[in-house]
This record gives structure tokens, C-alpha cells and sequence, in this order.
């Protein structure tokens, strides 16, 4: 009777989040999801999300976790005090942090495959880009600790990760900018050298020095887009008529989200690639029948607009300097791991991430290999020890389905299938 209650229960929560029609959108062959799992009942904690399920054959898609295709897909906003996501209770907002992020979703996966149970049994994958560097295999590794004492209800059927342009590691990140704008052509010869004489990105502590250089190449990106360095900008006017503010940026004392700890500038959480877009969405989902159709903000009390970047975190209390031990504890732990890189993303570039990988130390199985998107080179890929995989996609930017939608789709595809990208045209 218990079993058979708690099912009632779930087909009742599904039907309740059931998003009917969103407003603007046309008919669609897929159903879709939208509202709020609760992760501390006590401290009126609740993560907002949106799940969208595989337009056909969903009962045996796989299950991706979106942070930040060909299968059942979720999207959650993490940490609370992003999106829609909220607290009622306001000391959560200074204890959030990496550690208390992964905490939260975790205990929000095992309260929505409650709420969702005939996905527990799928295969289920995680991937996001940019800080989700940090959040995607932290959570990973969270699931994979508690999977080895979890209980058959707790277990989570976790089989793998990928993240593209992703901050991994601090000292190599940072390096990894600078070498790629004046490879790009980007910072001036001078700029450059003041930076590599000035900034030891190894050092946590900051000069004088390494700020002034620093200052000189962050006003190079005043002109052009650091997230997508061939992309046009949104032009003022735009930004104007939508009536969102044109503020993208938003500074979080303490150790993070950062993009390096040694500048003010690096502290700026990044809000990805324009062109106006970011103003439309910021308008769209401010609308009321628009959070009516999600189910989002229901009671109407949470005090802030939906935005891009959230001014209510504004302390980080964890953010370690390298990610790399949990990359590689997982990898060795056979969980299937794939990094990629838009490469032409200045923000978290693709000579920073092949930096950071090869501290990891890992064998080259599959040396650089182009891979193909139809008759025309998509990108390269290398693949390391253990499976773990690197692939590039050509012309993207810092969020690569922005800026490669179709390649994107592939590249989801051969991840989620185990499965190399193509290796000639076709």
C-alpha cells in the first residue's frame, strides 16, 4: 500500500508541474516539466527546475542533468538565490558556497526522482559549462561517494560527465587567458609582458602591479566580446528598448565564483554570449504568465527579479583552486568524463583547458585527431587514459549551444552513446 501511495503521490506532483503552454512558444512535440523541489523543509529552501523529456522513445532515453538532444532532459537553478530558486531562510545566503551547493542538489536529484520515478532506472549524466567546472564534478563526486552506502531508493543509476570551457584550475586558467589573447591577437606585446613579469597566477596573492597589467588587458574587452571574440555585441539601443538593465557583471567577495582570485575583473560571473539575447530572456521570464505557465514563483514573495546574475549571493565561502583531484578520482573510478572547448571563447579558452589537462598526467590513447560535422571539420578531439576525452568545436564560444547548435547536438550524442565523434565527412 506504501509503494502504491507514494506512486499516487508522484503521478499527482507531475501532473502538478505539467507545464500546459508557455507563452510565445508554438506547438511542441515533447512534454515539459517546471517547478520546485524542496531540498531543507525547515529553512524554506527550494530548488527551481525544468525538465523536458525526449521527444520520442523518452522511457528509454538517458537522463542529462543540464548545469548551467537525444535524451530526457533536466535543468536546475543552483545554488538558491539564482533564478527562481529561494530560501526563507536568510542566513543560507552566507553559507552558500561550492560544498553547500552540491549538498542541495544533491538531496534535490534524490526528492525529484521521488517526485519522477520512472526515470530512477535510466542512465543518468551530468554536464554544464563555465563555474559548472566546479559544480558539475563536485556533484558528481557527491553522487558516486553516496551511491557506494546508498540505499536501493537513494541509489542514482550515475554513469558519467562532460563540461566545456569549464574553470578547472586556477594557475593554469589564468595563464591560459593571457597566453590565449596575445596568441589571438588581442593584447599588445607590452601588455603581455606586463602581465607574464608582474603575475604569478600560482601565488594567491595579489601586487599592485598585476592589477595595473591586468587592468590594461581587461579594457581591451570593453570593445570586443571576451565570451565569443568574432561575435558582435549587442548595441545599446537594443539593450535599451527591452528595458533590462545593461549591468553584466556582479562583484561576490570571498574565495568565488571567480575566473581568477587575483583581479577585481576575474570576480565578474560571466554571462555568456549576447547579442541582446541576454536582455530578452532577462524580460521574458519577469513576465507574470510566464512564471505562471512554469510554476515558478507561486506565491509571488521572492524579493528579486529573475536575472542572468544574481545580486542576492553576494559571499562564496568555498571555491577550491583546482578541481583536478576530483577529475581524477572519478576518472579513476571509471565514471566516463569528457571536456570541451569552444575555441573561440577568451573567457575560459581552449589553450587554458589543455593546460590544465595535462597536469592530470594521463596517457594519450587517441593523439589530435580532426572530427567532422557533416563535410566540414567540426572541431579536434584527443582522448587520454581511461577514456577520458577532449574534444574542441570550431568557430564556438564560451557556451557552445549558443554558438554551435547543431555541432553541440552531435557533440551531446557521442557523449551520452560512448561514442566517437565522426572521424571523416559524411
Amino acid at each position: 500500500m506504501r509503494a502504491e501511495a507514494a506512486a499516487a503521490a508522484a503521478s499527482s506532483q507531475q501532473q502538478a508541474d505539467q507545464v500546459r503552454r508557455l507563452p510565445g512558444q508554438p506547438p511542441v512535440g515533447f512534454r515539459q516539466f517546471a517547478g520546485y523541489v524542496t531540498v531543507n523543509e525547515s529553512h524554506g529552501r527550494a530548488i527551481f527546475y525544468w525538465f523536458f523529456e525526449a521527444a520520442d522513445n523518452a522511457t528509454h532515453r538517458p537522463l542529462l542533468l543540464w548545469l548551467n538532444g537525444e535524451a530526457n532532459l533536466l535543468f536546475i537553478e543552483a545554488p538558491v538565490g539564482v533564478g527562481f530558486s529561494y530560501t526563507n531562510t536568510s542566513s543560507d545566503l552566507n553559507n552558500i558556497g561550492d560544498k553547500f551547493t552540491a549538498e542541495d542538489s544533491y538531496i534535490f536529484l534524490l526528492n525529484w526522482f521521488k517526485r519522477f520515478p520512472q526515470f530512477k532506472s535510466h542512465d543518468f549524466f551530468i554536464a554544464g559549462e563555465s563555474y559548472a567546472g566546479h559544480y558539475v564534478p563536485q556533484l558528481s563526486e557527491k553522487i558516486f561517494d553516496e551511491n557506494k552506502r546508498a540505499s536501493p531508493e537513494d541509489f542514482i543509476n550515475f554513469k558519467g560527465f562532460m563540461i566545456g570551457n569549464a574553470l578547472l584550475d586556477d594557475d593554469t586558467d589564468q595563464t591560459g587567458m593571457i597566453d590565449y589573447a596575445w596568441d589571438h591577437a588581442v593584447i599588445s606585446d607590452q601588455v603581455y609582458h606586463d602581465v607574464k613579469s608582474n603575475c604569478n597566477f600560482s601565488d594567491e596573492n595579489s601586487t599592485d602591479a598585476c592589477n595595473a597589467a591586468l587592468d590594461a588587458y581587461y579594457a581591451v574587452y570593453d570593445i570586443i566580446d571576451m565570451y565569443s571574440l568574432y561575435a558582435p555585441v549587442c548595441l545599446d539601443s537594443a539593450a535599451s528598448a527591452s528595458g533590462i538593465s545593461t549591468k553584466n557583471g556582479h562583484f561576490i567577495s570571498g574565495v568565488a565564483p571567480k575566473l581568477a582570485s587575483r583581479h577585481s575583473q576575474w570576480h565578474q560571473k560571466p554571462t555568456g554570449y549576447d547579442p541582446c539575447a541576454y536582455y530578452y530572456t532577462e524580460a521574458y521570464f519577469n513576465r507574470g504568465d510566464v512564471q505562471e505557465a512554469l510554476h515558478a514563483n507561486v506565491s509571488g514573495s521572492i524579493p528579486y527579479n529573475w536575472t542572468h546574475c544574481s545580486d542576492v549571493i553576494n559571499y562564496w565561502n568555498d571555491s577550491p583552486a583546482s578541481i583536478l583531484p576530483v577529475i581524477r578520482k572519478l576518472v579513476d573510478g571509471g565514471v566516463r568524463v569528457w571536456v570541451y572547448s569552444g575555441d573561440a571563447d577568451g573567457r575560459i579558452p581552449v589553450t587554458a583547458t589543455r593546460y590544465t589537462l595535462r597536469k592530470l598526467g594521463l596517457k594519450t590513447v587517441q593523439e589530435w585527431t580532426p572530427w567532422y560535422d557533416r563535410q566540414e571539420v567540426g572541431g579536434w578531439r584527443i582522448v587520454y587514459d581511461q577514456g577520458l576525452t577532449f574534444v574542441t568545436i570550431r568557430g564556438a564560444g564560451h557556451e557552445v549551444p549558443t554558438f554551435a547548435p547543431r555541432q553541440a547536438r552531435q557533440l551531446v550524442r557521442a557523449f551520452l552513446a560512448n561514442k566517437q565523434l565522426p572521424s571523416s565527412p559524411f
